[in-house]
Protein backbone atom coordinates (compact mmCIF):
# COMPACT_ATOMS: atom_id res chain seq x y z
CA UNK A 1 0.00 0.00 0.00
CA UNK A 2 3.12 2.84 0.52
CA UNK A 3 4.89 1.94 -2.71
CA UNK A 4 1.27 2.57 -4.32
CA UNK A 5 0.61 5.49 -2.26
CA UNK A 6 4.04 7.12 -3.15
CA UNK A 7 3.12 6.35 -6.93
CA UNK A 8 0.03 8.29 -6.96
CA UNK A 9 1.46 11.13 -4.74
CA UNK A 10 4.06 11.61 -7.50
CA UNK A 11 1.67 11.30 -10.62
CA UNK A 12 -0.27 13.35 -8.25
CA UNK A 13 2.91 16.10 -8.41
CA UNK A 14 4.07 15.27 -12.18
CA UNK A 15 0.50 16.55 -13.23
CA UNK A 16 0.67 19.64 -11.33
CA UNK A 17 -1.91 19.33 -8.86
CA UNK A 18 -0.91 20.26 -4.74
CA UNK A 19 -0.44 17.41 -1.91
CA UNK A 20 -2.72 18.58 1.12
CA UNK A 21 -1.52 15.85 3.59
CA UNK A 22 -4.41 15.90 5.94
CA UNK A 23 -6.90 15.58 3.05
CA UNK A 24 -4.80 12.59 1.36
CA UNK A 25 -4.78 11.06 5.02
CA UNK A 26 -8.02 10.90 4.90
CA UNK A 27 -8.09 9.35 1.49
CA UNK A 28 -5.86 6.35 2.19
CA UNK A 29 -7.10 6.26 5.92
CA UNK A 30 -3.50 6.57 7.57
CA UNK A 31 -2.06 9.32 9.86
CA UNK A 32 -0.51 12.72 8.51
CA UNK A 33 2.41 11.45 9.53
CA UNK A 34 2.54 9.11 7.23
CA UNK A 35 1.86 11.12 4.38
CA UNK A 36 4.83 13.33 6.02
CA UNK A 37 7.02 10.38 5.26
CA UNK A 38 5.75 9.58 1.60
CA UNK A 39 6.87 13.31 1.17
CA UNK A 40 10.11 12.83 2.65
CA UNK A 41 10.78 9.43 0.94
CA UNK A 42 10.04 11.29 -2.93
CA UNK A 43 12.35 14.06 -1.51
CA UNK A 44 14.87 11.74 -1.37
CA UNK A 45 14.80 9.79 -3.98
CA UNK A 46 14.51 13.25 -6.66
CA UNK A 47 17.92 14.24 -4.60
CA UNK A 48 19.76 11.03 -5.17
CA UNK A 49 18.33 10.56 -9.04
CA UNK A 50 19.84 14.63 -9.61
CA UNK A 51 16.27 15.66 -10.55
CA UNK A 52 16.08 19.10 -11.22
CA UNK A 53 12.79 19.12 -9.42
CA UNK A 54 11.65 19.69 -5.97
CA UNK A 55 9.14 19.66 -3.55
CA UNK A 56 7.97 22.66 -1.92
CA UNK A 57 5.57 23.49 0.19
CA UNK A 58 3.13 26.61 -0.79
CA UNK A 59 1.49 28.90 1.78
CA UNK A 60 -1.43 29.85 -0.43
CA UNK A 61 -2.40 26.22 -1.58
CA UNK A 62 -1.85 24.68 1.58
CA UNK A 63 0.07 22.22 0.11
CA UNK A 64 2.93 20.40 -1.29
CA UNK A 65 3.80 21.09 -5.03
CA UNK A 66 6.55 19.85 -7.82
CA UNK A 67 8.94 23.15 -8.42
CA UNK A 68 10.96 22.88 -11.32
CA UNK A 69 13.19 26.31 -11.57
CA UNK A 70 14.13 25.35 -14.57
CA UNK A 71 10.93 25.95 -16.68
CA UNK A 72 11.59 22.77 -18.70
CA UNK A 73 7.56 21.74 -19.25
CA UNK A 74 6.03 24.19 -21.78
CA UNK A 75 3.41 26.06 -20.39
CA UNK A 76 -0.16 25.42 -21.47
CA UNK A 77 -0.30 28.55 -23.73
CA UNK A 78 3.06 27.39 -25.08
CA UNK A 79 1.69 24.14 -25.98
CA UNK A 80 -1.39 26.05 -27.86
CA UNK A 81 0.45 28.10 -29.81
CA UNK A 82 3.31 25.12 -30.74
CA UNK A 83 0.49 23.13 -31.79
CA UNK A 84 -1.05 26.08 -33.76
CA UNK A 85 1.98 26.45 -35.98
CA UNK A 86 2.72 22.59 -36.38
CA UNK A 87 -0.40 22.06 -37.53
CA UNK A 88 -0.83 24.99 -40.12
CA UNK A 89 2.88 24.28 -41.30
CA UNK A 90 1.58 20.86 -42.81
CA UNK A 91 5.21 19.49 -42.88
CA UNK A 92 4.37 16.15 -42.06
CA UNK A 93 1.58 13.37 -42.86
CA UNK A 94 -1.67 13.88 -40.97
CA UNK A 95 -1.31 10.19 -38.56
CA UNK A 96 2.40 11.84 -37.78
CA UNK A 97 1.27 14.98 -37.50
CA UNK A 98 -1.66 13.86 -34.87
CA UNK A 99 1.17 11.77 -32.69
CA UNK A 100 3.32 14.86 -32.55
CA UNK A 101 0.59 17.32 -31.70
CA UNK A 102 -1.00 14.49 -29.09
CA UNK A 103 2.14 14.25 -27.43
CA UNK A 104 2.52 17.82 -26.91
CA UNK A 105 -0.67 18.44 -25.43
CA UNK A 106 -0.07 15.36 -23.09
CA UNK A 107 2.17 17.63 -21.62
CA UNK A 108 -0.93 20.23 -20.37
CA UNK A 109 -1.54 19.88 -16.59
CA UNK A 110 -3.86 19.54 -14.80
CA UNK A 111 -6.31 17.25 -17.17
CA UNK A 112 -8.59 19.83 -17.59
CA UNK A 113 -6.22 21.99 -19.27
CA UNK A 114 -5.20 19.53 -22.15
CA UNK A 115 -9.24 18.58 -22.28
CA UNK A 116 -9.53 22.45 -23.13
CA UNK A 117 -6.17 22.66 -25.72
CA UNK A 118 -7.88 19.34 -27.49
CA UNK A 119 -10.67 21.12 -27.84
CA UNK A 120 -9.44 24.35 -29.22
CA UNK A 121 -7.73 22.79 -32.61
CA UNK A 122 -10.05 19.70 -32.53
CA UNK A 123 -11.74 21.33 -35.79
CA UNK A 124 -7.97 21.88 -37.10
CA UNK A 125 -6.87 18.37 -36.76
CA UNK A 126 -9.87 17.32 -38.22
CA UNK A 127 -9.55 19.04 -41.19
CA UNK A 128 -5.30 18.68 -41.79
CA UNK A 129 -4.71 18.31 -45.17
CA UNK A 130 -1.50 16.25 -46.18
CA UNK A 131 0.70 17.63 -49.00
CA UNK A 132 0.78 16.36 -52.56
CA UNK A 133 3.75 14.08 -52.08
CA UNK A 134 2.06 12.06 -49.49
CA UNK A 135 5.72 11.21 -48.37
CA UNK A 136 7.37 9.99 -44.63
CA UNK A 137 10.63 11.68 -44.46
CA UNK A 138 11.30 12.21 -40.36
CA UNK A 139 13.88 9.43 -40.25
CA UNK A 140 15.37 10.76 -43.49
CA UNK A 141 15.24 14.37 -41.80
CA UNK A 142 17.22 12.79 -38.78
CA UNK A 143 19.62 11.13 -40.46
CA UNK A 144 20.55 13.94 -42.92
CA UNK A 145 20.91 16.16 -39.65
CA UNK A 146 23.86 14.05 -38.17
CA UNK A 147 25.53 13.75 -41.98
CA UNK A 148 25.55 17.92 -41.69
CA UNK A 149 27.03 17.28 -38.06
CA UNK A 150 29.22 15.41 -38.51
CA UNK A 151 30.43 16.16 -41.68
CA UNK A 152 29.66 13.51 -44.03
CA UNK A 153 29.33 13.13 -48.08
CA UNK A 154 25.57 11.93 -49.23
CA UNK A 155 24.93 10.29 -52.11
CA UNK A 156 21.62 11.22 -53.02
CA UNK A 157 18.85 10.58 -56.86
CA UNK A 158 17.09 13.48 -56.40
CA UNK A 159 13.61 14.73 -58.85
CA UNK A 160 14.17 18.06 -60.37
CA UNK A 161 10.76 20.01 -61.03
CA UNK A 162 10.69 18.92 -64.72
CA UNK A 163 10.87 15.12 -63.23
CA UNK A 164 14.17 13.98 -64.34
CA UNK A 165 16.12 12.48 -61.84
CA UNK A 166 19.64 13.36 -61.50
CA UNK A 167 22.50 11.56 -59.39
CA UNK A 168 24.69 13.67 -56.68
CA UNK A 169 27.70 13.14 -54.32
CA UNK A 170 26.20 16.29 -52.09
CA UNK A 171 28.84 18.33 -48.79
CA UNK A 172 24.94 19.08 -46.49
CA UNK A 173 26.12 22.14 -44.29
CA UNK A 174 22.51 22.66 -43.11
CA UNK A 175 18.65 21.81 -43.06
CA UNK A 176 16.01 24.71 -43.14
CA UNK A 177 12.53 24.85 -43.28
CA UNK A 178 10.09 27.19 -44.94
CA UNK A 179 6.23 27.39 -46.31
CA UNK A 180 5.44 23.65 -45.94
CA UNK A 181 9.37 22.18 -47.08
CA UNK A 182 12.22 21.04 -45.25
CA UNK A 183 15.42 22.10 -47.41
CA UNK A 184 18.81 20.14 -47.22
CA UNK A 185 21.72 22.70 -47.96
CA UNK A 186 24.61 21.04 -49.32
CA UNK A 187 27.66 21.76 -52.05
CA UNK A 188 28.00 19.36 -54.70
CA UNK A 189 31.13 17.44 -55.12
CA UNK A 190 33.25 17.13 -58.01
CA UNK A 191 30.98 19.56 -60.47
CA UNK A 192 32.04 21.32 -63.07
CA UNK A 193 30.78 24.98 -62.21
CA UNK A 194 31.96 26.27 -65.28
CA UNK A 195 30.14 24.05 -67.07
CA UNK A 196 26.90 23.60 -65.02
CA UNK A 197 26.22 26.79 -63.03
CA UNK A 198 25.35 30.34 -63.91
CA UNK A 199 28.29 31.67 -61.50
CA UNK A 200 30.94 29.72 -61.68
CA UNK A 201 32.35 31.62 -58.93
CA UNK A 202 28.98 30.71 -56.18
CA UNK A 203 30.28 29.76 -53.02
CA UNK A 204 26.98 29.39 -51.53
CA UNK A 205 25.32 25.90 -51.37
CA UNK A 206 22.59 24.59 -53.47
CA UNK A 207 19.10 24.27 -52.05
CA UNK A 208 17.46 20.22 -52.12
CA UNK A 209 13.88 19.86 -51.37
CA UNK A 210 14.26 16.98 -49.03
CA UNK A 211 10.97 14.99 -50.21
CA UNK A 212 12.33 15.38 -53.43
CA UNK A 213 15.10 13.17 -52.47
CA UNK A 214 14.50 10.15 -54.31
CA UNK A 215 16.82 8.09 -52.67
CA UNK A 216 20.11 8.46 -50.22
CA UNK A 217 23.01 7.00 -48.97
CA UNK A 218 25.03 8.65 -46.14
CA UNK A 219 29.00 7.77 -46.95
CA UNK A 220 31.74 7.08 -44.47
CA UNK A 221 33.30 10.01 -46.27
CA UNK A 222 33.74 12.96 -43.87
CA UNK A 223 34.45 16.54 -46.11
CA UNK A 224 36.44 19.07 -43.86
CA UNK A 225 35.05 22.44 -43.30
CA UNK A 226 37.69 25.11 -42.32
CA UNK A 227 36.02 27.01 -38.95
CA UNK A 228 36.37 30.89 -41.10
CA UNK A 229 34.44 28.83 -43.96
CA UNK A 230 31.66 27.33 -41.33
CA UNK A 231 28.38 28.04 -43.23
CA UNK A 232 25.50 29.85 -41.17
CA UNK A 233 22.08 28.88 -41.10
CA UNK A 234 21.10 32.08 -39.85
CA UNK A 235 23.11 34.14 -42.00
CA UNK A 236 22.20 32.40 -45.02
CA UNK A 237 18.42 32.00 -44.17
CA UNK A 238 18.01 35.98 -43.66
CA UNK A 239 18.95 36.05 -47.54
CA UNK A 240 16.79 33.14 -49.01
CA UNK A 241 13.10 33.98 -48.58
CA UNK A 242 12.07 31.97 -51.11
CA UNK A 243 14.39 29.19 -51.11
CA UNK A 244 15.93 29.34 -54.76
CA UNK A 245 19.82 29.34 -55.39
CA UNK A 246 21.56 32.12 -57.31
CA UNK A 247 23.53 34.96 -57.12
CA UNK A 248 23.10 37.64 -54.44
CA UNK A 249 20.67 40.12 -55.42
CA UNK A 250 20.66 44.10 -53.71
CA UNK A 251 17.85 45.38 -54.70
CA UNK A 252 16.06 48.55 -53.78
CA UNK A 253 12.11 49.62 -53.76
CA UNK A 254 10.08 51.93 -53.62
CA UNK A 255 7.14 50.42 -51.18
CA UNK A 256 3.40 52.60 -51.14
CA UNK A 257 1.24 49.79 -49.45
CA UNK A 258 -0.51 49.43 -45.77
CA UNK A 259 2.30 47.58 -44.11
CA UNK A 260 5.88 48.34 -43.99
CA UNK A 261 6.19 45.68 -41.11
CA UNK A 262 4.78 42.82 -43.04
CA UNK A 263 7.46 43.38 -45.72
CA UNK A 264 10.13 43.78 -42.72
CA UNK A 265 9.14 40.60 -41.65
CA UNK A 266 9.33 38.59 -45.13
CA UNK A 267 12.67 39.79 -45.98
CA UNK A 268 15.03 39.99 -42.82
CA UNK A 269 17.75 42.06 -44.77
CA UNK A 270 15.26 44.83 -45.46
CA UNK A 271 16.41 48.26 -44.48
CA UNK A 272 14.20 51.26 -44.30
CA UNK A 273 16.63 54.13 -46.31
CA UNK A 274 13.96 56.27 -46.75
CA UNK A 275 10.73 57.47 -44.96
CA UNK A 276 8.49 59.99 -47.00
CA UNK A 277 4.75 61.15 -46.81
CA UNK A 278 2.77 57.49 -47.67
CA UNK A 279 5.82 55.78 -49.03
CA UNK A 280 9.05 53.79 -48.09
CA UNK A 281 12.58 53.59 -50.01
CA UNK A 282 14.03 50.08 -49.09
CA UNK A 283 17.20 48.34 -50.03
CA UNK A 284 16.98 44.32 -49.72
CA UNK A 285 19.60 41.46 -50.25
CA UNK A 286 18.52 38.37 -51.40
CA UNK A 287 19.55 35.38 -53.40
CA UNK A 288 18.13 33.94 -56.61
CA UNK A 289 15.11 35.40 -58.33
CA UNK A 290 12.30 34.57 -56.18
CA UNK A 291 11.88 37.74 -55.21
CA UNK A 292 10.09 38.38 -58.51
CA UNK A 293 7.38 36.26 -58.57
CA UNK A 294 7.00 38.36 -54.55
CA UNK A 295 7.04 41.11 -55.96
CA UNK A 296 4.65 40.87 -58.61
CA UNK A 297 2.04 39.55 -56.14
CA UNK A 298 2.05 42.66 -54.15
CA UNK A 299 0.43 44.76 -57.45
CA UNK A 300 1.27 48.73 -57.47
CA UNK A 301 2.01 48.52 -53.93
CA UNK A 302 6.24 47.77 -54.94
CA UNK A 303 8.21 49.52 -57.70
CA UNK A 304 11.57 48.50 -57.91
CA UNK A 305 13.97 51.59 -58.14
CA UNK A 306 17.43 49.58 -59.00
Amino acid sequence: MKNQRILDIYLRLLNGKEINRKKLAQEYGVSERSIHRDISDLRNFLITTNNISEIVYNEKLNGYILKNDDNQKLTNSEILAVSKILLDSRAFLKSEMMEIIDKLMKQCVPRESYLKVSKLIENEKFHYMELQHKKSYLKSLWEIGEAVQKHLKIEIEYEKTDKSVVKRVILPVGIMFSEYYFYVLAHIDGIDKEKYFENKDDVFPTIYRIDRVKKYRVLEEHFPIPYKDRFEEGEFRKRVQFMTGGKLQRIKFKYTGNSIEAVLDKLPTAEIIENGEGYYIVKVEVFGNGINKWILSQGKDIKIIK
